[in-house]
């Protein structure tokens, strides 16, 4: 067995391997020496970097890409049940093991950090590796997204620290046992898997009842959910509680936020010091995020100013407030958001950068049951931009539900007093934005599915 490898995990074969969460686990795999074996809908980046690695990729999903050797055949909460490779692995009696219980093995014996929240997961939990391998502690990570300098989304690491972004959307981070978990807020979402805020309470609880004894709860002091988490939590056995922020009485206090330009300057006090750094990210929302990634370091006992310092050699993840290019006077940005608080932090911080120029928008809504539970919040969001151009929702895992369309939030934003058109051919876009757009303006592409490609397009536009 090669070593650092469980048993179950030496001959994976992982089913969407191309996925966020999935490439990550199989990546790390095949760096420690696995024989990572997969297939996913179509070709991509991800699968020849994974290629790259001695992977296996098949592209398509067929009975004949799983090897009867297969150690076990790894899923996640998104692969249906009809599956012909998970058909293939029940007639094989080869073991089934969900991302989630692949990744908590693959932290054993690691102190980890999990990053949880309804949104900021993969911006703190890049920020954190960024940081802590500019400090030479050369660290193991997963996130949910791409990281602008390495370029990667995982890796194995040869200190002993493990940083991972824990996903709430099915539960699959109460599996994780971190010596230090974060939690950025609290809000439902996901309502396909939860049906209210006390669900979702007590799934965040049996998350926080996994930190090791001993270990460290950093908790956001600002925001309503995480504050309502905390009077919940402060009582379990051998938790110690750390809470960041502007609250007055928030353990890593934020002093002061300072906006310039594509970056901002933030001022804590920790531990009755004042300590003051960059982040090389716009916006306030990533400010606090980057103090949550400080106190979360801290508490594994890494200096407070060696680690400021390296939070901001951070530059960003891709899809989160990513600069695409800029042609004719215009740039365009393209942003992962597609919750409605997400939408107005994004929005907020795009407003602060354009600096009295328009803010146009394109935005596709993400999930039927999204939209059907909070439409009318994202029209509202989309009001904080001049003008908007509204996609078809992106189905990703969902079928239709009847009556659910992208109408419903354009309808909010006209309520809100928003701009917004409605565009059902995605192809139509890049000329209509070129049409709209003049020297000045900043375009922001936004939503969690296929509305990044258009990014390019726009630009070519803007170009001809």
């Amino acid at each position: 067995m090669a070593p650092g490898i469980p048993a179950a995990l030496e001959r994976p074969h992982f089913i969407g391997i191309g996925g966020a969460g999935m490439s990550g686990i199989a990546k790390i795999l095949a760096q420690r020496g696995a024989e990572v074996a997969g297939s996913d809908a179509k070709e991509s980046a991800t699968a020849e970097a994974l290629r790259a690695l001695g992977a296996t990729v098949h592209i398509g999903h067929a009975a004949g890409h799983l090897a009867d050797d297969a150690s076990c055949v790894v899923v996640s909460s998104a692969i249906r049940p009809d599956n012909p490779e998970l058909v293939r692995a029940a007639e094989l009696s080869v073991p089934v093991v969900h991302r989630s219980d692949a990744l908590a093995a693959l932290m054993e014996g690691l102190r980890a950090i999990a990053v949880a929240g309804t949104h900021g997961k993969t911006t703190t939990t890049s920020m954190l590796a960024v940081a802590l391998s500019g400090l030479g502690l050369d660290p193991s990570y997963a996130i949910g997204g791409d990281l602008e300098g390495p370029g990667t989304n995982a890796a194995h690491g040869g200190g002993d620290i493990f940083v991972a972004e824990a996903d709430e959307s099915d539960r699959s981070f109460q599996k994780y046992v971190p010596q230090v978990a974060i939690v950025l807020n609290v809000e439902l979402d996901h309502h396909a898997n939860y049906a209210s805020m006390d669900e979702i309470y007590e799934s965040f609880e049996t998350f926080t009842g996994k930190v090791v004894p001993g270990g460290t709860l950093v908790v956001s002091a600002d925001q309503q959910g995480a504050v309502e988490l905390t009077r919940r939590v402060r009582g379990q056995d051998g938790l110690q509680v750390v809470t960041y922020g502007e609250a007055e009485g928030a353990d890593v206090r934020v002093h002061k936020i300072t906006p310039r330009g594509l970056t901002s300057e933030v001022t804590v006090v920790l531990g009755g010091k004042y300590l003051t750094f960059t982040v090389s990210v716009p916006g306030r929302h990533y400010a606090l995020n980057a103090v949550a990634a400080l106190a979360a370091g801290v508490a594994l006992g890494i200096p407070a100013h060696n680690l400021a310092s390296a939070i901001g050699t951070y530059t960003g993840v891709k899809r989160r407030l990513q600069l695409k290019g800029e042609a004719a006077g215009v740039q365009v940005v393209d942003s992962y958001a597609h919750h409605p608080t997400e939408m107005a932090a994004d929005l907020e911080a795009m407003r602060g950068a354009a600096a009295g120029s328009r803010l146009l928008v394109v935005f596709q809504p993400h999930l039927f049951s999204r939209t059907q539970e909070l439409g009318t919040e994202m029209g509202q969001a989309l009001a904080l931009a001049d003008a908007s151009l509204v996609l078809d929702i992106y189905p990703a895992r969902e079928d239709p539900i009847p009556g659910i369309t992208s109408e419903l939030i354009i309808d909010a934003a006209k309520t809100a007093g928003a701009d917004v058109t409605a565009v059902h051919d995605k192809a139509r876009i890049p000329a209509a934005v070129a049409g709209m757009a003049k020297p000045g303006d900043l375009v922001l592409t936004m939503g969690a599915g296929d509305v990044t490609d258009l990014g390019p397009r726009i630009l070519d536009h803007l170009s001809n």
